[in-house]
């Protein structure tokens, strides 16, 4: 499934990309870059994201390194300034307790394993350092929304399985993380997104982009 996941951001990286420029994708863009961003205060630098994609989080958010499988998004990310490498989230190219933070954004509806890329964050965090997981909640219409365009063949979220927020919140205490708070946001429906949208520090049911942040436990 992974190889099939890559080599489909190897073919579409650049129409993946121009999306986030449409009117839609820069809306949930902003939404979501705001629901993160709530989460990060207190965390220290370097910042590491799994999944550094084409890097416009990466950017945005200030993350100083990232790895990715395809090596197309890699060439965007690294055009927008990012250090980034080609690895997978289940084998990262770092020592132990070398960052301050790991963002997982989008990334662990892709990964073959994703209780393996959680250990890999937790071993290469510094003690007490922060992990913070995006995803797009399946209990939401945001969440069908997506599983409709993977029923549908979209040539890359047909390879993604979409979780809900308590299955996440699951494997990462299995895996020995402390959950410490949430973010949520795109809890309008699709008809009335708008630059409206709330994002709140806390969870909210039916929100579509949810994110969770965790600490490394001693």
């Amino acid at each position: 499934m992974e190889s099939k996941v890559v080599e489909a951001f190897d073919q579409h990286a650049e129409d993946y990309d121009r999306w986030f420029d449409t009117l839609e994708g820069r809306i949930l863009f902003e939404m979501e870059i705001k629901a993160v961003r709530i989460l990060m205060k207190g965390l220290g630098h370097p910042f590491l994201e799994i999944g550094v994609g084409t890097g416009r989080f990466a950017r945005e958010l200030g993350i100083d390194y990232g790895v990715d499988p395809s090596s197309r998004v890699l060439e965007i990310a690294k055009s927008r300034g990012i250090t980034a490498e080609k690895a997978k989230g289940e084998n990262l190219p770092y020592k132990d307790d070398s960052f301050g933070a790991v963002f997982l954004l989008f990334t662990l509806c892709f990964v073959e394993d994703p209780e393996k890329v959680l250990l890999e964050a937790k071993r290469v965090l510094k003690q007490n350092g922060g992990l913070i997981v995006g995803i797009i909640n399946r209990e939401s219409p945001w969440g069908q929304f997506y599983i409709k365009k993977k029923e549908k063949g979209h040539p890359i979220y047909k390879h993604a399985r979409f979780y809900a927020v308590q299955e996440i919140i699951e494997i990462i205490e299995e895996v020995n993380f402390v959950v410490k708070g949430y973010s949520s946001t795109l809890c309008q429906s699709l008809s009335e997104m708008s630059r409206d949208e709330v994002v709140s520090n806390e969870l909210i049911k039916g929100a579509g982009f949810v994110c969770i942040l965790s600490r490394k436990s001693l």
